[in-house]
């Protein structure tokens, strides 16, 4: 029987599997691709960290110094190959988990090849940009021509023809709308809810530095603070038709479980008519468009940047308490069930990769904790 099998080797599975050997235990890591950092691979070519490298490095390796402050795709990528390799982590590759299921002194693992196995506890780090969310309207299957999720994008040349629909306002859509706006591509984005846009950095420091204040004061407090200035350094971009949420940016994270844009240069091409904003889209006839203000445009390619979705019911079945009634993890980094948890799962104003640093140590310390006392 394994002492510990964790479910993922991404950031947060290759963090666990680091911490878990520092409790002294041998965690089985199991990866359904055939590499460690899958998702990071086939994420767009410019995309880098929107945090900086100091408060993104997984624990107990930082990046390297000569790398930028907000490393490129590719960078991590290489980072958490030398990750495995620094921890001797060697996760099972090619290894998907068809099913988890309790029993008396642990859980059973079941892989899509009919192997089973065995272990004591089990810790799931499959992430949260795992399954794309296809948002669908009347007519869509008349639209003439692609009609892509971002997670399949990569560059500007995989959208042919020159106008451009972006569907969705959040961190990938406003930067794939920058991609796409300087190779030419006319560029409309459609914004369906109220918004917060955050700069990436304020005075010279990662927007990410300022969660201190969410330390100090409650997160409505902290966010009423902040207000002025972010008025003051992002402008009145209700003037370029995006609607300002009512919630302050760090409530709606926590309360919407929805992550503001940080901008990284999608403002000032809306002021500079680069990129026409949209509101939500009400149908589609063929390559014509209709938007919710009953105004049409036609279009030759779609890029949905519609977010992603966690459903782990298809693996551990219906678990009251444990998954809420879309299949998410009720909590991160704390044990729902004997011998369960689950790393990151739910998003966080300051980024994902400082998150999973944070849960990891405490699911490592816990497992632990736990095995402990069942040997005893």
């Amino acid at each position: 029987m394994e002492d510990v099998i964790v479910i993922g080797a991404g950031p947060a599975g290759l963090a666990l599997g680091a911490c878990l050997k520092g409790e002294g235990l041998s965690p089985l890591i199991l990866e359904r691709e055939e590499t460690v950092g899958s998702a990071w691979r086939r994420h767009y070519r410019r995309l880098a960290l929107h945090t900086d490298k100091a408060r993104s490095s997984l624990p107990g390796l930082p990046f390297p110094e000569d790398a930028p402050r907000y490393v490129p795709r590719a960078q991590v990528v290489a980072y958490l190959e030398r990750y495995a390799e620094a921890f001797d982590l060697q996760p099972r590759l090619g290894a998907e988990v068809a099913r988890a299921e309790p029993m008396e002194t642990g859980w059973h693992v079941t892989l899509t090849t009919g192997e089973t196995l065995a272990t004591r506890a089990i810790v799931f780090a499959t992430g949260v940009s795992e399954t794309p969310h296809f948002a669908t309207w009347p007519g869509l299957d008349s639209f003439p021509g692609p009609v892509i999720h971002s997670r399949a994008y990569h560059a500007p040349g995989d959208l042919p023809g020159e106008r451009v629909l972006v569907v969705g306002f959040g961190n990938s859509g406003g930067e794939l709308a920058i991609d796409l706006s300087e190779v030419g591509r006319k560029v409309d984005i459609a914004v369906r809810s109220p918004v917060n846009l955050l700069p990436k950095e304020l005075f010279g420091r990662p927007i990410g530095n300022w969660e201190v204040l969410q330390r100090i004061f409650p997160y409505r407090v902290a966010d009423a603070i902040t207000a002025p200035i972010l008025r003051w350094k992002m402008g009145n971009y209700a003037r370029l038709g995006l609607r300002k949420s009512e919630k302050g940016p760090i409530a709606q994270v926590r309360e919407d479980g929805r992550i503001p844009l940080i901008d990284l240069g999608t403002l000032d091409l809306i002021r500079r008519g680069r990129i026409k904003v949209r509101p939500g889209l009400s149908r589609i006839e063929g390559a014509l468009v209709t938007f919710d203000d009953d105004t049409s445009a036609q279009y030759d390619a779609i890029l949905l940047a519609t977010g992603y979705e966690v459903d782990l019911r298809p693996i551990l079945g219906p678990m009251p308490g444990v998954l809420d009634d879309t299949g998410r993890p009720f909590a991160s980094g704390e044990e729902l069930a004997p011998g369960l948890w689950f790393c990151s799962y739910h998003t966080v104003p300051n980024g994902q990769l400082r998150e999973i640093s944070r849960q990891a140590p405490v699911i490592a310390r816990a497992v632990a904790a736990r095995l402990t006392g069942d040997a005893a």
